[in-house]
């Protein structure tokens, strides 16, 4: 009984001893890449496929205005922009994060090979929310499963940078661990779309209204909130760093009244 105690503990080490050994941070990054650009070139080949008008419609049904015939393909072109928006911000997300990681663990391979098994959902999910007919059950689920797509590529990219910061002096770059300068914004960035991702979930499960079209509305305007998280960050950061310099202060001050009382006063 013994010896199969020493065993299997041998064994759960000899996994975990894998699990946190160094991988090359330049293959991880290189797979990445390849990936992110064939899901951004099957995202452009769907729409040059499926959504360009045809010369002879153009002229019988349009009167040979190529403008009118485009608008009718105004929702694929909206849920096209969306998808290709989600697919550049996560990519972005991507490139942030392993510029802080210094060194790569197959744990963190790992997580990275779940984040890109659903990056490549992404087209799937332009067709879903490009194709179903609006106002019906089929769109509100159409929107759901893009969320989960969503959520779940993100969510395993946060993973990696929490498994970088249980071991950060090896893993992470000092601005970004714990204290670091851009520790804060780095959480605020990888957090936004597993947040943005849930909340447009329940939001299908509250409100009937909820259509594709705001959904990639959402998705286009999540650039800018960025930005906004990057203000927010900074001014939380100077805002949080004034109040303990006040504190401080008060403490010197009161330190410094305390020193200057005679001790018959400092009793008193």
């Amino acid at each position: 009984g013994q010896r199969g105690e020493e065993e299997e503990h041998h064994s759960l080490e000899t996994f975990t001893f894998y699990l946190s050994e160094p991988l090359s941070k330049e293959r991880v990054e290189a797979f990445s890449d390849g990936v992110y650009a064939i899901v951004a070139t099957l995202l452009i080949l769907d729409i040059c496929e499926d959504n360009v008008p045809d010369p002879r419609e153009v002229g019988e049904k349009f009167h040979g205005s190529l403008l009118e015939a485009l608008s009718e393909y105004g929702p694929n072109y909206l849920a096209y922009f969306g998808s290709f928006v989600t697919i550049g911000l996560l990519w972005f997300v991507h490139h942030s994060l392993f510029l802080y990681v210094t060194k790569a663990t197959r744990l963190m391979g790992l997580l990275n090979i779940l984040s890109l098994a659903f990056i490549g959902g992404l087209p799937l999910a332009y067709q879903l929310t490009s194709e179903f007919a609006e106002k019906s059950h089929n769109e509100i689920e159409a929107i759901q499963v893009s969320c989960v797509i969503t959520f779940f590529a993100s969510i395993f990219q946060f993973a990696i940078w929490t498994t970088a910061l249980l071991n950060e002096e090896e893993t992470l770059h000092p601005f970004a661990r714990y204290g670091g300068k851009e520790h804060a914004f780095m959480f605020a960035k990888l957090a936004l779309y597993p947040c943005v991702s849930l909340g447009a979930f329940f939001l299908t499960c509250l409100l009937s209204e909820f259509s594709t079209a705001i959904f990639h509305l959402m998705q286009i305007v999540i650039p800018f909130a960025f930005l906004a998280l990057r203000i927010f960050v900074r001014i939380s950061l100077t805002a949080i760093k004034s109040v303990m310099s006040l504190s401080r202060r008060k403490v010197v001050l009161l330190e410094e009244e305390e020193a200057c009382l005679s001790p018959t006063e400092a009793l008193s």
